[in-house]
C-alpha cells in the first residue's frame, strides 16, 4: 500500500509498504481522511518527539476492513474514528486516571504507523463508531475536537462566562463552538485573518479582533474594550510565543489562561510571575484528549459542532509530503489527506 513515511528528521516521502494485518484485538481500517496537523510539521522538523521510521497522521477516520481475533464491538463495513493516544494502563499516572500523562504513552501517527496511508491498524480500544451516513471527511476532526474538549473541561467555563480565543486555526474555531455550547455569553476571537474572523462570527463568536497594528491588551481589557477587565478564560490556540505571553495578561483577576497551542520543543517565553500572583491568574496547560474522544465523535455526528467550514482543501497521498513539509498556505484552516483522491 501507499504511505507517507518519516524516515528521519527532515526526511519525509511517499513510499510503498506492506499492507498491515490486524493482530489480536486490532482493527484494520481503510483510511477515508486524515487531517494535517501543525504537530505533523513539528515532527518533520524534529520539534516534537517521535519515533521514525513511522507513517505519520494521527487525525484519521475510515471504514473497518477486517478485525483481529477477540474483537467484539466492531465489524467490517463500520465507519470509525481513531483515538491515536494509547496509554499503558499500568503506570502511576494511568492508575490515577491521568492517561494522557502516561509515562509510556504511544501515539498512532507519531510512535507507530498512522493515517497518512491507505490502511491503518489500531487497537479496538482506540476505535469509536461513527454513523454510516456521516460525511467521511468530518470524522477526521474528532481527534482535534477531543483535544479542545479537554481544554474546555479544564477551564471550567460556566454559563454566562466570557472567553477569549487567541488564534483562528482549527483549534481556535473548534474552541469557539465548545465555549458557546458550554454557555459562554461573550466569546472573542483574535486573529489577523479577516476571512477567519468572519467565519468565527458565523460559528458563535460574539466579537473578533485583528491584533495587527494595535495594542491588543488595551483593545481587549480596557474599560471600553471588548472584554473590560479581561476574560474569565483565555484559550491560547495559536502556539506562538507572542500569544503565549499575552494569554495570562488578558485574563481577568481570578481568571484562567489555558494553553492548547503547541510550540516547538525547547522553545521558551517570558512570563511575569508577580502578575500571575497579584491577580491570581491560573495558567493551565492542556495535553491531548483523555476520555474525550467519544464525546467528540458524538458532537460531530449530531452536528452540534460544525466542521465542514473548516475544510480548506482535500489532497491525495501524492501531494501530502509537500503539504506537510511546507508551511500552511495563507488562510488555510485544515487540509485533509484523502488516500483515494486522484
Amino acid at each position: 500500500m501507499k504511505a507517507v513515511r518519516l524516515e528521519a528528521t527532515g526526511k519525509l516521502g511517499l513510499c510503498e509498504i506492506e499492507k498491515p494485518a490486524p493482530g489480536p484485538g486490532e482493527l484494520l481500517v481503510r483510511v477515508e481522511a486524515c487531517g494535517i496537523c501543525g504537530t505533523d510539521r513539528h515532527i518533520f522538523h524534529g520539534e516534537f518527539p517521535s519515533k521514525p521510521p513511522v507513517t505519520l497522521g494521527h487525525e484519521f477516520a475510515g471504514i473497518v476492513e477486517a478485525v483481529g481475533a477477540g474483537v467484539t464491538d466492531f465489524l467490517p463495513g463500520m465507519r470509525v474514528t481513531g483515538d491515536p493516544n494509547i496509554s499503558c494502563g499500568g503506570c502511576e499516572e494511568c492508575r490515577r486516571g491521568r492517561v494522557n500523562l502516561c509515562r509510556k504513552l504511544q501515539a498512532i501517527g507519531i510512535h507507530r504507523d498512522g493515517g497518512f496511508a491507505e490502511y491503518v491498524c489500531m487497537p479496538e480500544s482506540q476505535a469509536f463508531a461513527l454513523p454510516t451516513d456521516l460525511d467521511p471527511l468530518h470524522g477526521a476532526f474528532c481527534e482535534p475536537l477531543a483535544c479542545c474538549i479537554h481544554g474546555v473541561d479544564l477551564a471550567g467555563l460556566k454559563t454566562g462566562s466570557s472567553a477569549l480565543v487567541l488564534g483562528g486555526g482549527v483549534i481556535g474555531l473548534l474552541t469557539i463552538q465548545l465555549a458557546r455550547l458550554a454557555g459562554a455569553t461573550r466569546i472573542v476571537l483574535v486573529t489577523r485573518s479577516a476571512e477567519k474572523r468572519r467565519l468565527a462570527e458565523s460559528l458563535g463568536a460574539t466579537a473578533t479582533a485583528d491584533p495587527g497594528n494595535v495594542d491588543l491588551v488595551a483593545r481587549i481589557i480596557a474599560e471600553d474594550g471588548l472584554l473590560p477587565g479581561g476574560a474569565d478564560v483565555v484559550f491560547e490556540c495559536a502556539g506562538v510565543a507572542e500569544t503565549m505571553q499575552q494569554a495570562p495578561r488578558l485574563a481577568r483577576r481570578g481568571g484562567t489562561a489555558v494553553i492548547l497551542g503547541v510550540m516547538p520543543q525547547g522553545a521558551t517565553i517570558e512570563i511575569e510571575p508577580f502578575d500571575l500572583l497579584f491577580r491570581e491568574v491560573a495558567l493551565i496547560s492542556s495535553f491531548v484528549n483523555p476520555f474525550t474522544h467519544a464525546r467528540a465523535a458524538d458532537l460531530i455526528a449530531s452536528g452540534s459542532v460544525r466542521v465542514d467550514p473548516l475544510i480548506s482543501r482535500r489532497i491525495g497521498l501524492e501531494e501530502a509530503p509537500d503539504a506537510i513539509t511546507n508551511p500552511a498556505r495563507s488562510g488555510e484552516i485544515r487540509v485533509l489527506v484523502v488516500p483515494d483522491e486522484k
